[in-house]
């Protein structure tokens, strides 16, 4: 059931502009799938859904693995303006950024398929990224800040 609906979820969006919680939950519930508020937002973050601006100044949900290279842009500019240093302590990367734009570097991070990450915890101003080896830790470094480069 859980699946069927996730499909009827990125058939949704896809097809409407929907750029809320409570719109995705009367739309699904029209297609004849009960659900909650508390589902649609368990359902979105298991899909990995995010907001995309559209015109007329409004967002709408799309899947990130549909929003295609324009996303991995926005991520990427976001990572590049937000970043101030980056630093390492053993296997732990420290990223410092601007105020209050730890969580979105951190969302970039986590878009970017760093396989060597096993989890990061955003404050206002820092980041502390657990990776899996020393060597892995040095390795995405040199890549982050090559990415800053770009």
């Amino acid at each position: 059931m859980k699946a069927k609906r996730h499909a009827k979820i990125l058939e949704i969006i896809r097809k409407y502009d929907v750029d809320t919680q409570e719109e995705l939950c009367v739309r699904l519930n029209e297609a004849g799938y009960k659900v909650t508020q508390a589902t649609v937002s368990r359902d979105i973050r298991e899909l990995k859904l995010t907001k995309v601006a559209i015109k007329g100044g409004k967002q709408k949900y799309t899947s990130l693995y549909d929003a295609g290279t324009d996303l991995e842009e926005k991520y990427s500019r976001v990572f590049k303006d937000g970043v101030i240093s980056l630093d390492m302590a053993q296997n732990i990367l420290v990223i410092k950024t601007v105020s209050g734009m730890a969580m979105a570097v951190a969302v970039a991070l986590d878009a970017m398929d760093c396989n060597e990450i096993v989890g990061s915890i955003a404050g206002d101003d820092t980041i502390m990224c657990a990776v899996r080896t020393v060597e892995d830790t040095a390795a995405l470094m040199q890549r982050l800040r090559a990415l800053q480069r770009e």
